[in-house]
């Protein structure tokens, strides 16, 4: 199973994509989101997002955010970013 993943900025779709997890810098904390996960809205704070392509991967690969929003629903994993680099 995947999540579909889809990072955008003002700007742009920077990503849409299906991944093993992505662990977003909330305001109140980092949090990981898996395939299945329950429905959530947090602010997001100026971060590095980690996107694990796989479950067998070991790094991942990181995007510098600013800023936003993330939403969990059924259709997978939206962050709503300021920035992103």
């Amino acid at each position: 199973m995947a999540l579909h993943f889809e990072l955008v900025t003002p700007e742009r779709l920077i990503r849409s994509e299906d991944v093993h997890m992505v662990v977003v810098p909330g305001t109140e904390g980092d949090f990981g989101v898996l395939e299945g996960h329950a429905p959530l809205m947090s602010t997001v704070r100026d971060g590095n997002l980690e996107i694990y392509k796989s479950s067998m991967s070991e790094s991942p690969e990181t995007i510098r955010i600013e800023g936003g929003f993330a939403e969990v629903n059924e259709r997978g994993l939206t962050v709503l970013a300021e920035r992103a680099e």
